[in-house]
């Protein structure tokens, strides 16, 4: 007997990002028909996925468009049974001089998702939230129900995003559900990111580091288990009309965090605070971290990779990715990425 999956069609956008190619990957490795939603542009890239195994583009239909447009929107999910949104603009630093382009790739882009999965009666949406949308931690471990502050314009984006989305759910009885991670790292993450930003800097020789503050806590989670949160909120019935938080439950600070990289990699290193990269004083979120007992509850989802030594063999195979020379080459470590 042929396996329901196997009769699914799952739309991804933001399929050619960082999490969007992992997650593009792993739907077809277990069997579900891919349609992949990248962003439209003139070098017919397709992002990360253009360093996908052969097996896996074989496989892949690719939709290339820009979550901004409803038609082009509607038509990409045309006879697709599930959607994934993940397209976003993310990078906060952009969002401080270029907030306008965030309330229409985050805010109008999901409405166009939302409206598209009423109008076409699709099963369900997964809807990308994110951490930041909590801000500063006012209690911790941070629960679902934890306030909403939006500390930066891209934080407020996802935030008016993510009432879109729910919004459809009760008004409509859309099937939306809100996955909530929080810091995923790992291969393929842009340099903007802390992580990415002290690997490619050491791999690069350098032993002075370029940094933002190092006070601020986060909960960083290992891509692997926050693509195995987003499939296993597809495959519970439990999770329409519910915001659930995907993270690792284990805080630490980002002095910690690069002091850990640097002993992984056999580098002593010196870090320099560069202003560019401080966020202003009350944008800053000081401190994330995240219950998962909700995530477990609903989903039967735990990280693989929790704690300190969990964390730990996330970077080493995030640090042996980012090292191959054919990877360190698609960064400019010498520039700060915003």
């Amino acid at each position: 007997m042929e396996d329901e999956r196997d009769l699914k069609k799952v739309l991804i956008t933001g399929a050619d990002g960082f999490i969007g190619s992992h997650l593009t990957e792993e739907f077809v490795r277990r069997g579900y028909g891919v349609r992949a939603f990248v962003h439209y542009n003139s070098f017919n890239s397709w992002g990360w996925l253009d360093h996908s195994e052969p097996e896996i583009l074989k496989s892949l239909e690719v939709f290339a468009g820009d979550i901004r447009d409803p038609h082009g929107v509607k038509k990409a999910m045309e006879g697709c049974d599930i959607v994934m949104h993940l397209a976003a603009l993310i990078a906060i630093p952009y969002s401080y001089h270029s907030p306008d382009t965030y309330v229409d790739t985050n805010i109008k882009g999901t409405l166009n998702v939302i409206q598209a999965a009423r109008e076409l009666s699709v099963e369900k949406v997964i809807h990308t939230s994110t951490s930041e949308v909590y801000g500063t931690a006012k209690c911790v471990p941070i629960t679902e129900n934890h306030p909403l502050q939006g500390q930066s314009p891209y934080s407020a984006s996802k935030i008016g995003a993510d009432q879109i989305a729910l919004s459809f759910y009760t008004s409509f009885n859309t099937p939306v559900s809100i996955i909530r991670p929080f810091n995923t790292y790992g291969p393929r993450q842009s340099a903007r990111a802390v992580i990415p930003t002290v690997i490619t800097q050491i791999a690069d020789g350098k032993r002075k580091i370029k940094l933002g503050a190092l006070h601020p806590t986060r909960d960083f989670n290992y891509v692997a288990d926050t693509v195995r949160g987003f499939i296993a909120a597809v495959e519970s019935d439990r999770s329409v009309g519910e915001v659930i938080n995907i993270g690792s439950n284990y805080e630490i600070s980002i002095r910690d965090t690069v002091q850990l990289i640097s002993e992984l990699m056999g580098a002593t290193i010196e870090v320099e605070t560069d202003q560019i990269r401080i966020r202003p004083d009350k944008s800053e979120v000081e401190r994330l971290w995240a219950d998962n007992l909700k995530a477990k509850r609903l989903l039967d989802w735990e990280p693989c990779y929790a704690g300190r030594e969990g964390f730990k063999r996330g970077l080493e195979e995030t640090i042996t990715w980012f090292t191959n020379p054919m990877n360190l080459k698609a960064y400019k470590a010498h520039l700060y990425n915003i």
